[in-house]
């Protein structure tokens, strides 16, 4: 485990014993910022940085910040969680790098009834009456169904799989499965790998072999780069499909030209300069890129420190409203919190506009999202 950063008053805290005041707001922010999910973990907590830029109360109270490295280790960001919780006394919890250290942290805000806003995909959560996990990521699925129905609509009817060998590999299979069979897409193969994998040689050739029309990749980060070279390395010349987790500058300088072409679906901050006037994202992604710029010195090069962006957004929104029944640092503020973010109403972001529900763990719809194509180391807009 490692401490990263402790906002708003920590240097006292250290320094001189001084507690914080009870009405401060305490968010604890899991990130990996080592290990093989960093290139994620890193936007993510710049995303975050860029959000404290934006606004660093709400309603008048302070904010402190946590923030934690779980190495890109999912039992790791389950121990933080629950540390983030007993011992940080945190009212809410967000995070982290990659679908299985996410979900097993919602388990545990799940368990200990804190509310969390994920900045990464949720695949499952433990039996509860009550729910007390939201995500800001478009729905996997439709990440997924975006690219496939494009893909059915080239004429591909055999299309190659491989992923990873976790819960995000699974979802995007699964996907791509669900919305290509009814549309006469077939998967022809289901490869997997390990994100920390060096080489994906055995898995390419079984699928080359298979002789698919198109491949699509269930990587994410640097970790998705692997397929990409490989396939064209063993000569296939077809085309490749990805999802947002591979709109990250680590992907692009990995890939190199084995990823030009590719196309992947993503939300419209990755297209800003090129949406039109009056699209209901435009105005909070440049509020967005002016506080990234505010942060760190020039705009985000990424789509993954926006959705952090995004989850701060929401529990600036959720905290505003919470505030006006309970105090920080109390179990009432943490049912507070719950009931504000499960009522979140038109809250508009840079990826989308979130509408949550007790039903759902996502807040927005396949409108938050777009198709990009990746042309000499640029993403541009792909009209339909």
């Amino acid at each position: 485990m490692r401490k990263l950063s402790v906002w708003a008053g920590a240097a006292m805290i250290a320094a001189f014993g001084i507690q914080p005041a009870s009405a401060d707001i305490v968010v604890g922010f899991i990130t990996s910022q080592t290990g093989p999910v960093a290139s994620l973990g890193i936007p993510y907590s710049k995303g975050l940085e860029a959000g404290k830029a934006y606004a660093s109360e709400v309603g008048g109270e302070k904010i402190r910040v946590v923030v934690l490295d779980d190495g890109s280790d999912p039992s790791n960001a389950s121990k933080l969680a629950r540390k983030m919780v007993e011992e940080e006394k945190v009212d809410v919890l967000m995070g982290t790098a990659g679908t299985p250290a996410t979900t097993a942290i919602a388990a545990v805000a799940t368990e200990l009834k804190v509310p969390m806003i994920a900045v990464s995909p949720i695949t499952s959560l433990p039996k509860s009456d009550t729910p007390w996990a939201v995500t800001v990521v478009q729905p996997p699925p439709e990440m997924v169904a975006i690219v496939v129905d494009y893909i059915a609509k080239t004429g591909v009817t055999n299309l190659g799989y491989i992923g990873f060998s976790d819960a995000w590999g699974d979802l995007v299979y699964n996907s791509a499965k669900k919305t290509g069979e009814p549309l006469g897409v077939k998967l022809t193969t289901n490869e997997r790998y390990a994100r920390a994998d060096a080489s994906v040689s055995a898995q390419v050739l079984k699928i080359v072999a298979s002789k698919p029309d198109a491949v699509i990749i269930g990587g994410s980060g640097a970790g998705a780069a692997l397929p990409y070279i490989a396939l064209r390395e063993r000569g296939y010349q077809g085309p490749i499909y990805g999802t947002p987790s591979m709109i990250n500058p680590d992907f692009l300088r990995v890939a190199g030209p084995a990823a030009d072409g590719t196309i992947c679906s993503t939300g419209p901050i990755m297209v800003l300069s090129q949406l039109p006037d009056g699209h209901p994202n435009k105005a909070m992604g440049e509020a967005f890129q002016a506080a990234y710029t505010k942060a760190h010195g020039g705009p985000a090069p990424d789509g993954f420190s926006a959705y952090a962006f995004d989850a701060w957004t929401v529990f600036l929104d959720s905290a505003k409203r919470a505030l006006q029944t309970a105090k920080p640092g109390t179990e009432q503020f943490h049912e507070a919190m719950r009931a504000a973010i499960f009522s979140t109403k038109d809250v508009v972001g840079s990826h989308g506009v979130y509408n949550f529900k007790p039903e759902s763990l996502f807040g927005d719809d396949r409108k938050a999202l777009v198709l990009v194509k990746l042309e000499q180391g640029k993403w541009t807009y792909l009209k339909q």
